[in-house]
């Protein structure tokens, strides 16, 4: 019986593709412009790293939260720079970050479909007596999430500061002085003694109880946030004022003063979280949505990201899917993916989120660069797309990337299409430049996608550049609008 009943579902993922509309048109590659980029990435990046400046603002008007919020949105290379001397070494560091958020993320996501919060952590009273914490931070505000910047104010007055921003993380946090240890970043240490409005929490009050992991010092409340690897920040939790964009203010959020931070945050001051939990910063505000766009890694140029206000007009909507387990991962309902036009031979059941176990599911990840599918998905999606590319010549895999191409003679090329389905019946075709990357200056191409052991499914911020990504909280849907930065 159960071999009839998966024999039907897979019947009728064939059939869909035999029924769908047709959207087999070929996505054209201009592969001139990406090797040109990559060859002058490195002139062009030594221009164009953001000033660090330690700005103090003062008497900036306050906002209600339920207003819209708006500020600026930059990519991680455009702030920091990068020490890697070829476009092939600064690829591999790159998927090299990913690989560890992604680890991160799923061992995460595994504790607690087991109900486990605080497994394998030290306890945080027993850390603050530590000297130095062994290990970098890895995953949700580490490495992999540190690729998009905000300049964002602390405080009252402001102390303007770059912010890691990460849909996979809740809790907000800055480095603050006194530092036991503190590693370095591209502008001063945050200071409280400076700023009018910090003030601790207690250990009674609801953000406090709403920590995965606290504990309490004086009627105080300390915080600590570990990610993946037992890495961590922790410090005092208090709520301040926050200021976007120079001039609009939201006063109490809460938000962790990490006076123990260890880990590689690429020069980041702190962070916001933008994930579903109690205690981000679109919760904090009862946002009834934020969008982000998010721009190419290489440029130098910025986008937004936006706090009630409406996802643009014919933005390609899904619904948003959570998780009962941890709430922290903005779920899409993903029902398939089809290549030319052609529905694959997975079924639904691969993309679905288990809601009793927490199992499974497809997110919608800012800080993860590659898409990653489950492995029987990846490998159609694969095949399929080189049963299309056959006239490319091919080239050896770089990393986790096993479908490259040698396409240092070519100007152009024509690529299958690929394109997500929803469960609502909604399609997103995917720009090729979104799936076809550059890995190297010389022409070499791979398909960004990369398969995945773990049922959990991630679309990654590299098939989302150029997209405006929009969370509609109050109907639960994803709206994804191309070309809308």
């Amino acid at each position: 019986m159960e071999k009839l009943a998966v024999f039907f579902a897979f019947f009728t993922v064939l059939a869909s593709s035999r029924t769908l509309p047709p959207n087999s048109d070929p996505n054209f590659l201009d592969v001139s412009a990406a090797i040109s980029k990559t060859q002058g990435f490195f002139s062009r990046n030594s221009r164009s790293v953001l000033p660090s400046m330690h700005e103090v603002h003062h008497r900036r008007p306050r906002v209600s939260p339920h207003f819209p919020l708006s500020f600026d949105l930059h990519p991680r290379l455009s702030v920091r720079g990068t020490t890697e001397e070829s476009y092939k070494a600064l690829t591999v560091a790159r998927l090299g970050r990913d690989s560890a958020r992604v680890k991160a993320i799923q061992t995460r996501l595994d504790l607690a479909s087991l109900g486990i919060v605080k497994a394998d952590l030290t306890p945080l009273e027993a850390e603050l007596e530590t000297e130095k914490l062994e290990g970098p931070v890895i995953s949700g505000t580490s490495q992999g999430s540190g690729e998009y910047f905000s300049r964002v104010g602390v405080g009252k007055p402001a102390t303007q500061a770059y912010m890691v921003l990460d849909t996979g993380s809740d809790v907000n946090w800055v480095q603050c002085a006194p530092c036991a240890d503190c590693y370095q970043q591209a502008d001063p240490i945050f200071d409280p003694v400076l700023s009018s409005s910090f003030t601790p929490l207690t250990c009674d009050t609801q953000q406090c109880r709403s920590l995965d992991v606290s504990e309490c010092r004086n009627d105080t409340c300390l915080y600590e946030v570990s990610y993946g690897d037992g890495s961590y920040t922790v410090g005092d939790f208090v709520t301040e004022t926050v200021t976007f964009g120079g001039s609009q203010t939201v006063d109490n959020i809460a938000i962790g003063c990490g006076h123990n931070n260890e880990g590689l945050f690429v020069g980041a001051a702190g962070l916001i979280g933008l994930g579903g939990g109690k205690l981000s910063f679109p919760s904090q505000i009862n946002a009834t949505s934020f969008s982000y766009c998010l721009v190419d890694r290489d440029s130098d140029s910025a986008s937004t990201l936006d706090f009630n206000s409406p996802a643009p007009a014919g933005a390609v909507t899904a619904p948003l899917v959570r998780n009962p387990k941890l709430d922290t991962f903005y779920y899409v309902d993903l029902s398939g993916i089809s290549v030319s036009g052609e529905m694959l031979p997975i079924s639904p059941s691969t993309f679905k989120l288990n809601e009793e176990s927490g199992n499974g599911g497809v997110i919608v990840d800012s800080g993860t660069a590659v898409t990653r599918l489950q492995t029987e998905a990846y490998d159609a999606m694969r095949d399929a797309f080189k049963k299309g590319t056959g006239q490319l010549p091919a080239a050896e895999g770089v990393a986790l990337f096993d479908t490259c191409y040698d396409l240092s003679s070519k100007k152009s090329v024509e690529v299958p299409t690929v394109s997500f389905h929803f469960s609502n019946g909604k399609e997103l075709a995917l720009p090729a430049k979104n799936y076809m990357i550059p890995v190297d200056s010389s022409g070499t191409f791979c398909f960004a996608f990369a398969p995945t052991s773990s049922a959990l499914g991630i679309i990654g911020n590299v098939q989302q550049q150029g997209t405006r990504v929009s969370y509609d909280l109050a109907n639960s849907l994803i709206g994804f609008s191309p070309n809308k930065c």
